[in-house]
């Protein structure tokens, strides 16, 4: 069985990019030149996001074997519980093997656009921990990676259901949690001081997405529930809410102070979610030193 957490040792940091499926052929392009940037820093694997309900299954599973036969690196696919029944997990786990996928990140997933709560369809799972008990059952040779929420899953009814949920998933058989994007170093490393008091001790690793536009990063915050600091909105704002080149630049900025400090810190490495681009990762991997 391969496991994700080999990545992350007491005498290395693990390293590992998100994207997701392009919707054009140019789409398709971009990733990969933008990708090609990032190899650079020699990887350990890259994961690909799937559309909500499934909608991009056939196009991530593309994305991640071309990424895979083009560098010779492990890549994840993303997995979710929205839409499918046992079935048609198994299926997809069955294509996803046939075709040398190293790993999985296991999720329930969102609701779909247009509904306000996740219901589960007849033959399916209704949480996390069910699929990644699944995976391990039927399908033992993936790797797996969960989700971990430094500022509290929104549906959740609190901080410490939050965190059960979160151990019901490690003691189903995940390797490592990657968590939720954050922009408050802080919120990270007491999530992790509460995970080893609830025995919870594999790798959790750091989610980091540096901000490039205010209003871009402000819709996907409100979307996950990760909070901005005021400090740092009032900073992206300095030179006015249409100067993008000062918000890259400070947005770079707070990245590095946030890598630097969590690999400093002790983190045991760090999840870049790039948006299929390459700029602002690297100058952050770059400027730490990585």
């Amino acid at each position: 069985m391969a496991s994700v957490a080999q990545f992350y040792t007491a005498d290395r940091k693990g390293l590992s990019f998100e994207l997701f499926p392009p919707k054009t052929e140019k789409g398709d392009v971009s990733l990969m030149r933008h990708t090609e940037a990032l190899m650079q820093f020699a990887p350990d694997y890259i994961t690909c996001t799937y559309g909500a309900g499934g909608s991009t299954q056939t196009k991530t599973m593309d994305v991640i074997t071309q990424v895979k036969s083009t560098f010779n690196i492990p890549v994840a696919s993303h997995l979710t519980c929205v839409g499918s029944t046992q079935d048609d997990l198994r299926q997809y786990l069955e294509n996803a093997s046939q075709q040398d996928i190293d790993f999985l990140v296991a999720l329930r997933g969102d609701p779909p656009q247009g509904d306000t709560e996740f219901k589960a369809v007849a033959g399916g799972f209704r949480y996390a921990n069910e699929l990644v008990e699944f995976i391990r059952a039927e399908f033992p040779n993936f790797g797996i990676a969960v989700a971990g929420y430094p500022e509290v899953h929104q549906e959740a009814p609190s901080a410490e259901a939050d965190l059960e949920n979160l151990k019901r998933k490690i003691d189903a058989g995940a390797d490592i949690v990657i968590t939720q994007l954050f922009y408050d170093n802080k919120d990270y490393f007491e999530f992790c001081d509460r995970c080893v008091a609830a025995g919870i001790n594999i790798p959790i690793v750091p989610g980091i997405l540096p901000v490039t536009n205010l209003n871009q990063i402000q819709r996907i915050t409100s979307l996950c529930g990760s909070k901005l600091p005021e400090s740092f909105i009032q900073r992206l704002g300095e030179k006015g809410e249409d100067n993008t080149e000062w918000q890259f630049e400070a947005g770079v900025e707070l990245a590095i102070a946030q890598v630097q400090d969590l690999i400093d810190s002790g983190a045991p490495g760090v999840h870049f979610y790039v948006l299929n681009k390459s700029q602002a990762t690297l100058r952050v991997l770059e400027t730490a030193g990585w």
